[in-house]
């Protein structure tokens, strides 16, 4: 049938179809809005006299009816708009498969971006805004459309798997984190509260892999070392929890424990020292780097276990996990007494200069005039740990390019390096400092670090 015999010219189709692709985008707007919104926040923008907010609390109230009606109106009015732009696409080309073309590609460009994109991302980023102009519209029609709204529930409950919703939206942790951020408004919570809250909230997305500490920071023993050598290791490192590795760092042992130790070495029994840690380690637990903290965190607890070796998809070691990481996630960096804030680079009377961990090497390099090797590392600490193959420890020292570099004191619960002292190596007196005694002094590696 001729679209203009039927008594609506091409012009006036095609004007209709943009108006409800303009409604089909309005309605997809307010939808993602509402998504947004939390109920808390409205009715407290509704005490506040806000313009709308009081409709806006009434359908964030009882969302999911309101969404499901959205959800149709919007559907129906891109299908009306498709089925006219097909009409005139007909009556231009004809039935065939160029009005089909036409048709479908115009329709198609225009519902992702006037209806898909566009909408939603302004719903999205100005959701109250959105929101308090257009409940007063959307309550109406839910008002008018109350019988069809309830059919949709009902219909969307029985085909979808799972409970559904019978009686309205369960709270959502949208809403709770709106009621963490009025709560910090009006006094009753501090902000450091407001963050560990929120902070809670993210625990459940976070995995194992991002609060690790990786193998390269990883200090570990050797199944064959003696008491007397963990020991040893325990009192520079720090830790009182260490890895016990076989042949290499992905074949993981077990866990040797400082009070495990001094029990069995306190008496002073040169016999007791001198047993391998091998004999006095604990069995190791593992866990894939992808396993959600909160999970973790509950087993550690179930469990009574400090201290997980987290390992990857091959089976490697990946680093570890204690519960002070977890809980890091929460209430942020944990530090004691003992950690203080160093200047950069510190000069010393001796000639000596002390610089933190954290230093850029080129840093260093400056200040003693030589190049320093900066393909993989960045920091002194990374270029110490590099040095020595190892995680440096207080007292861990390496030659590099000239310089003298010694591990000072620790930082941080992890008990990073916090300083190292660098010294220019000087060369004896009547030897000239070759490249031959560079390339030397870069391959020296200490027997004791």
């Amino acid at each position: 049938m001729d679209p203009a015999s039927a008594g609506l010219p091409d012009l006036q189709l095609i004007t209709l179809a943009v108006v409800l692709v303009l409604l089909a985008g309005l309605a997809s707007m307010t939808d993602a809005a509402l998504a947004t919104v939390s109920h808390a926040r409205a009715t407290e923008l509704a005490r506040e006299g806000k313009r709308g907010a009081g409709a806006l609390a009434a359908v964030a109230s009882d969302v999911v009816r309101y969404v499901n009606l959205l959800l149709l109106l919007r559907l129906l009015c891109e299908l009306t708009a498709t089925t006219l732009v097909a009409l005139v696409a007909v009556d231009t080309y004809g039935i065939g498969w160029q009005a089909a073309l036409v048709s479908a590609g115009a329709m198609t460009l225009v519902s992702f971006v006037v209806v898909g994109v566009a909408p939603r991302t302004l719903g999205r980023q100005h959701a109250y805004a959105v929101g308090r102009a257009t409940a007063p519209l959307v309550r109406w029609l839910g008002k008018v459309l109350n019988p069809l709204a309830k059919l949709l529930i009902l219909i969307g409950n029985a085909v979808t798997p799972g409970k559904g919703f019978p009686e309205g939206p369960f709270g959502s942790q949208v809403e709770l984190r709106e009621l963490v951020d009025l709560a910090e408004q009006r006094g009753v919570v501090e902000h450091g509260e407001r963050e560990m809250i929120h902070s809670v909230f993210t625990l459940g997305d976070t995995i194992a892999r991002e609060v690790m500490v990786p193998r390269t920071e990883m200090v570990w023993i050797e199944a064959p070392k003696t008491l007397q050598q963990a020991l040893y290791l325990f009192l520079r490192s720090g830790f009182s929890r260490i890895p016990v590795i076989g042949e290499s760092v992905d074949d993981v042992l077990g866990v040797l424990y400082l009070k495990d130790v001094i029990r069995r070495t306190q008496n002073g029994d040169p016999a007791a020292t001198a047993q391998p840690v091998a004999d006095a380690m604990r069995p190791a637990n593992f866990v894939p780097e992808s396993k959600p903290v909160d999970d973790l965190l509950s087993e550690m607890q179930a469990a009574r276990n400090h201290l997980v070796i987290v390992v990857d998809e091959y089976g490697g070691t990946a680093g570890l996990v204690t519960i002070e990481d977890i809980l890091e996630e929460i209430v942020g960096e944990i530090t004691d007494e003992y950690d203080v804030e160093r200047p950069p680079i510190e000069h010393l009377d001796d000639g000596a200069v002390r610089v933190t961990a954290r230093l850029p090497i080129e840093d260093l390099g400056d200040v003693f005039g030589v190049e320093l090797p900066a393909e993989e590392v960045e920091t002194v600490g990374g270029l110490l740990a590099q040095t020595l193959g190892r995680v440096p420890i207080p007292g861990a020292k390496a030659e590099v390019r000239g310089l003298h570099l010694t591990a000072e004191g620790t930082t941080g619960r992890r008990n990073r390096i916090d300083s190292v002292l660098v010294r220019r190596i000087r060369p004896e007196p009547g030897a000239e400092q070759t490249d031959e005694n560079v390339a030397e002094n870069e391959e020296r590696q200490p027997a004791d670090a």
